[in-house]
């Protein structure tokens, strides 16, 4: 009877330390999963406020090692290096190939965070082809330095279009030339050429005109139907403009302003009148919130895949803008973008308010 009693009491207590070993046991794998559950990134904001005198730009050198993900890590890693310190307020990241352009915002985000860095504004455009083989992305940076290094203001130079690359960087020189920007004092220039033929052209013509500005060259379609080239550019004033924006249309944007606004991009979904209007709509209630419309916009870049597109955003954007004093800027055709179902794009600069 004893020795019956005995091994009941022996195996309770055997099953009442394998359920706590089982309890212990899961505790502590549930505390392994909490542990190893990440925090979702966040999205790069909408807009950045930057100083206007201390404005910098650089352009991230080009690779063809590896793929996207790896090719968008080092242009990051190279353009953080090329600023010295100086933070990013605002990103343009051109990208070509069969890639998913939409790891560009999760990769930002994820370097940036890792660094704790403030999060850059983002415009993400598929282009046709980019001037080295194997090469998918290419970023331009415009960065806040610790000093003012343009304190009469800057220019910012419409893309002006040549048959070729060597006319189109005429044209560039003329509008520049008009905006009273000297040649040496160009900081940022980018070449969109219709056929990458241009390339060897663009790449002599444009250092030469401009010696020191940092220099970009996309092919913005694969299969363009007009063969042209466009140069848009941004450059240092050394004589402030008579108020803090002065609208050279459609030429330039001289500004002085004591900050601005620099936008990611806004999409539109669609093709129809409706749904380009509805673009520009969101895009003023994003303008809202940054405290500035669309009286304040002094460059706005729209990106349409389709000529119709191009065409209806061209017309409808003078339903928003002034037009005897429209914003200077580019419209051009592009490959893609990170929507399947988008149309079309926009970003825009807007002088803040004091």
């Amino acid at each position: 009877m004893r020795r019956r009693i005995f091994a009941v009491s022996l195996g309770i207590l055997l099953i009442f330390c394998a359920t706590a070993g089982a309890q212990k046991k899961k505790k502590k794998g549930d505390e392994d999963d909490i542990t190893q559950t990440l925090p979702l990134l966040k999205d790069p904001p909408f807009a950045v406020a930057a100083e206007t005198g201390r404005l910098v730009f650089h352009v991230s050198p080009l690779s063809a090692k590896g793929l996207l993900s790896q090719q968008i890590r080092e242009a990051l890693k190279s353009l953080l290096q090329l600023n010295r310190g100086a933070t990013i307020v605002k990103l343009r990241a051109f990208v070509s190939g069969s890639g998913d352009i939409r790891r560009v915002q999760t990769i930002v985000s994820e370097v940036f965070t890792d660094r704790k860095l403030p999060l850059p504004a983002l415009s993400t455009i598929q282009v046709g082809a980019l001037p080295m083989d194997g090469a998918q992305v290419i970023f331009e940076s415009v960065s806040v330095e610790k000093k003012v290094v343009n304190p009469q203001g800057l220019a910012f130079v419409s893309g002006a279009a040549g048959k070729n690359a060597g006319e189109a960087v005429r044209q560039l020189q003329a509008a520049a030339g008009a905006a009273g920007i000297n040649p040496a004092s160009m900081l940022s220039a980018t070449c969109f050429l219709s056929a990458l033929d241009e390339l060897p052209a663009a790449r002599t013509a444009l250092p030469g005109a401009f010696p020191s500005a940092v220099t970009n060259y996309v092919q913005p379609q694969r299969l363009a139907l007009e063969t042209s080239s466009q140069c848009e550019a941004v450059g240092r004033l050394d004589k402030a403009p008579a108020s803090a924006v002065v609208l050279m249309s459609p030429q330039a944007a001289l500004v002085n302003a004591p900050k601005i606004i620099l936008s990611g991009i806004q999409m539109a979904f669609g093709e129809q009148v409706a749904d380009i209007h509805l673009a520009f709509e969101r895009m003023n209630k994003e303008l809202g919130t940054q405290g500035v419309t669309y009286k304040d916009v002094f460059w706005s870049s729209i990106y349409p895949l389709t000529r119709p597109v191009a065409q209806r955003a061209e017309t409808i954007r003078f339903e928003f803008y002034d037009p005897s004093h429209p914003p200077a800027g580019t419209i051009l055709l592009f490959e893609g973008l990170p929507s399947l179902d988008a149309s079309a794009a926009m970003d825009i600069l807007a002088a803040a308010p004091n």
